[in-house]
């Protein structure tokens, strides 16, 4: 540990550098893509005009993070005559957890590991940099991340649009068999506000981009890129007849 500890040298600039600045990036929209989807609660309603008892009703139906919908009921009136006071409960159609939880969990892990390998960069750059294990290491975790986020934000990009169906006020009113008597009436209410959902498909794709772009910078860390890159007496070779 006192080792670990006397490695330890402070220096900032790594972070002035793409790789390092990028990196907070990533900190960042990891962040908020793993924040704006868990700890997402929204509402959606549509109203019921009992034409037996002239008795109109709203009926609200609240769902949220991981939206297992299914799971998520609404009561609703029978408009029956004399019956004024029976409901029957009904639930919304879907799970969408498992994309879901995969996005929000993607982004926990790239922040966790952005969190340390900022540590890394700041602290232990010279530890980092005295041998090629470091760099390629780095390089081969943030590949798997930027092939993670594709797959996890093109996941909840399609989730987010089946969850935005099943709780649109016009699906809802498919589902009570009241609004499919006559004269009853069903109309759509108020919609659910899904701003920060699609921030987050959103922050995802961006995520992508940004881990992609950065695998880049890492390889030029790397003894590949070194080995790539041709030397002066090679080029001078090159040049002679």
């Amino acid at each position: 540990m006192e080792k670990i500890m006397s490695a330890f040298l402070l220096d900032i600039r790594p972070l002035k550098e793409p790789l390092g600045f990028i990196r907070v990036l990533e900190w960042v929209f990891a962040i908020f893509a793993f924040a704006s989807t868990g700890n997402y609660s929204g509402t959606t309603s549509f109203n019921i005009k009992c034409q037996e008892t002239h008795l109109v009703h709203v009926i609200n139906v609240s769902f949220e993070y991981p939206f297992r919908l299914n799971k998520n009921g609404f009561d609703v009136p029978t408009c029956e005559v004399n019956k004024t006071a029976e409901w029957k409960k009904y639930y919304l159609i879907g799970d969408h957890s498992s994309s879901a939880e995969f996005f929000v969990a993607v982004g926990v892990l790239a922040f966790l590991y952005c969190t340390s390998i900022l540590v890394v960069y700041v602290g232990y750059q010279h530890v980092y940099r005295e041998s090629n294990r470091g760099p390629v290491i780095d390089l081969l975790i943030t590949g798997i991340f930027t092939f993670l986020w594709l797959v996890a934000s093109s996941a909840w990009g399609k989730g987010l649009t089946d969850v935005k169906l099943a709780t649109s006020p016009t699906t809802l009113i498919t589902l009570p068999n009241v609004c499919k008597i006559r004269p009853n009436e069903c109309t759509p209410g108020a919609l659910p506000t899904f701003g920060p959902l699609n921030s987050s498909v959103i922050s995802g794709f961006l995520n992508l981009i940004l881990w992609a772009g950065n695998c880049w910078f890492i390889f030029k860390e790397t003894h590949f890129h070194t080995q790539a890159a041709p030397s002066a007496t090679q080029q001078e070779a090159t040049r002679q007849p």
